[in-house]
């Protein structure tokens, strides 16, 4: 029998005030729905970086409050925090600067960003239910080589040394 996920969407939508408690509130929102919602994702790496996405708002936005989305797809949950505030002019088409402080969410998120939206700009973070694809070339660039986490479909027979 196989077994496959619903293609159902979930979301919820909070407006946090910009104060101190935002990012406990926008953590235990995210927990909340993680539970409820049964997201096959580790929720203290959601709450991690959702309180980093609202920190960063609630520090260097000019918003008196922010709005938390959160949605569940069939492949994926992600994390947005929204402002109505455009940034300052910095000159193009450049995706908005965040703060500092967003390595973890680079580093921990599948997917992240940061853009101007029609109401102001926004952050958003995806974790994946999958496994998470291996950065770079695999194994120092060796062809034929399996990187770590992938299952090779053609088996090599083992060496035993002589």
């Amino acid at each position: 029998m196989l077994l496959t996920r619903s293609t159902q969407l979930r979301q919820r939508r909070v407006l946090l005030n910009r104060d101190p408690l935002a990012p406990g509130h926008a953590r235990s929102y995210v927990r909340a729905a993680i539970r409820a919602w049964s997201v096959p994702v580790d929720p203290d790496i959601a709450v991690l970086l959702t309180s980093d996405l609202v920190t960063d708002a609630i520090t260097y936005w000019a918003d008196q409050s922010v709005t938390l989305g959160i949605r569940c797809t069939r492949d994926a949950l992600r994390v947005d925090v929204t402002g109505a505030s455009r940034p300052l002019p910095d000159g193009g088409d450049e995706p908005v600067a965040a703060g500092c402080g967003l390595v973890l969410v680079a580093a921990l998120s599948t997917q992240w960003g940061a853009f101007r939206a029609p109401a102001g700009q926004a952050m958003y973070f995806t974790l994946g239910f999958g496994p998470r694809p291996a950065p770079g070339p695999s194994s120092c660039g060796r062809s034929g080589a399996t990187s770590v986490g992938t299952v090779s479909r053609n088996p090599r027979p083992a060496h035993r040394p002589r």
